[in-house]
């Protein structure tokens, strides 16, 4: 058909105006908050307010900038009913009302559940054609940002899953920690070794992914619920200690992971804790703290825990005897009220606050005050100032450990009925004394400086022996490919 000479330039500028409006679309689509972006921009260029509206009339998303409330609250109402009532026709777009209030403009968008585009009162010529251009690409972005969404909460729902088993296995509940682990996979190994990871905060996430991917699969790994620069890590014990793989050589053994680790990312800090029963993840979380604060300072910004004795070995018939006296108010404690914490509760916010200070608020998912309070109460039930005293701190510590040692229970039950235990008597047992040599036994090693060369009696000189860690790491081990 012959067009007039007359309609022609009108066509050409049209097809212009419509080219240039999906091109602005296509480069409003590649921006952060793309779909805010080009309702604003369709506002601007209808002359109208731009929302996107679901069949219930809930307004899911409006664009950005500043808006006159009044008119805002007018055009949210209008586009909500013309919304609700497009979807009760069944139609796919169409113009609405248009006779007291403004004409409102939808056009269902390709999504699941139905969502609607609605221009309220706008004054374009060609606003069907614009809304249709770019239904298409809000769409898009629309379903873009949903399944964006829907991946946070995932990833928020199974990191709150693996902050409680590791909360669980914290305060002793095995079991139920196996359970939930059992169904989020991996499943916890039965002696595990805790690896704490410091790192930048902004990078965590992206570090707890390479170490998923280098455990493949097998490590149960959570973000710290209370430091942010902390990772943790429950991992199956390494079979041995072999060597460290060597960039280039084929034949080289698989390197450890916390070597791989900090290789990975050079900003880590790596502390690994001895292997223990499962039970045990307490002591372990203590020892890769104290091995991080060695691998601060370490060459190899890693470091492990070499304590061979633990405090638990307290736990005999007079230290479980002298920790159940200590804790006997607490442990007798009835609440005055359902919703007030009970005995366990208490122990577990006594436990947390010694680790975590006024940080134990995060742990616990309480409020800071509810914290305080809780900690006054314990003051009043021991008869001691825990929350100020290092001393009573100190005894507090001990007496936990001791009461929920694995051999508690049955060393509670061989000592003898109607003593009194005292920490003195305890400090002054035998496996006190075990104890004790343990952890100043390295303290008692000479300190050989590069160079040094001891002699023996009627002996030639020995070669240079290489530079020992300092004593600060007594308490720690310094792996061996370090």
């Amino acid at each position: 058909m012959h067009t007039p000479p007359s309609d022609m330039p009108f066509d050409r500028a049209d097809r212009a105006d419509r080219a240039d409006d999906v091109l602005a679309l296509a480069r409003l689509a590649t921006r952060r908050g793309a779909v805010r972006e080009m309702l604003g921009w369709l506002a601007r260029r209808t002359g109208g307010p731009a929302v996107l509206v679901g069949d219930t009339g809930r307004v899911l998303a409006g664009p950005g900038g500043e808006h006159d409330p009044a008119v805002a609250r007018l055009a949210v109402g209008a586009a909500a009913e013309a919304a609700v009532e497009l979807h009760r026709r069944g139609a796919a777009s169409a113009v609405l009302g248009g006779g007291e209030g403004p004409p409102v403009h939808l056009i269902a968008l390709d999504t699941g559940p139905r969502t609607y585009l609605a221009v309220v009162g706008p004054d374009a010529p060609h606003c069907g054609m614009l809304l249709a251009d770019a239904a298409r690409t809000l769409a898009l972005c629309w379903r873009l940002e949903q399944s964006e969404r829907a991946r946070r909460r995932i990833e928020s729902a199974e990191e709150h899953s693996r902050e409680a088993v590791l909360h669980l296995l914290m305060v002793g509940s095995v079991p139920a920690a196996q359970r939930i682990a059992g169904a989020l996979r991996p499943a916890l190994p039965t002696v595990v070794q805790m690896y704490v990871i410091e790192c930048p905060h902004a990078r965590r996430r992206e570090i707890v992914r390479r170490i998923d991917r280098e455990a493949e699969g097998g490590a149960w790994i959570v973000p710290c619920p209370v430091r942010p620069n902390h990772v943790l890590a429950l991992v199956p014990p390494e079979p041995g200690p072999g060597p460290a793989t060597v960039r280039g050589d084929p034949h080289a053994g698989p390197a450890p992971l916390d070597l791989l680790i900090v290789r990975l990312v050079p900003e880590c800090r790596v502390g690994v804790s001895a292997a223990v029963a499962l039970r045990d993840t307490p002591t372990a979380y203590e020892q890769a703290i104290h091995a991080l604060a060695v691998a601060r300072n370490a060459p190899g910004r890693r470091a492990g825990f070499g304590g061979d004795v633990d405090v638990t070995v307290l736990a005999g018939p007079e230290g479980c005897a002298w920790a159940s006296e200590l804790l006997a108010p607490c442990l007798r404690y009835t609440p005055a009220r359902r919703a007030d914490p009970g005995p366990q509760e208490l122990l577990g916010t006594l436990g947390s606050w010694l680790s975590f200070g006024g940080a134990a608020s995060r742990h616990l998912k309480i409020h800071r005050n509810t914290l305080a309070a809780r900690m006054r109460h314990l003051d009043e039930l021991l008869g001691v100032e825990v929350s100020r005293s290092l001393a009573a701190q100190s005894a507090a510590w001990l007496a936990l450990r001791l009461h929920t040692a694995p051999q508690a229970a049955a060393a509670r039950a061989q000592a003898p009925p109607g003593r009194t235990a005292t920490l003195d008597a305890v400090l002054g047992t035998t496996a006190a004394g075990t104890w004790a040599r343990a952890q100043l036994r390295p303290w008692s090693r000479p300190v050989r400086r590069p160079g040094w060369r001891p002699y023996a009696p009627g002996c030639a000189p020995t070669p240079a022996s290489p530079p020992r860690p300092p004593p600060s790491a007594s308490h720690s081990r310094a792996p061996a490919s370090a």
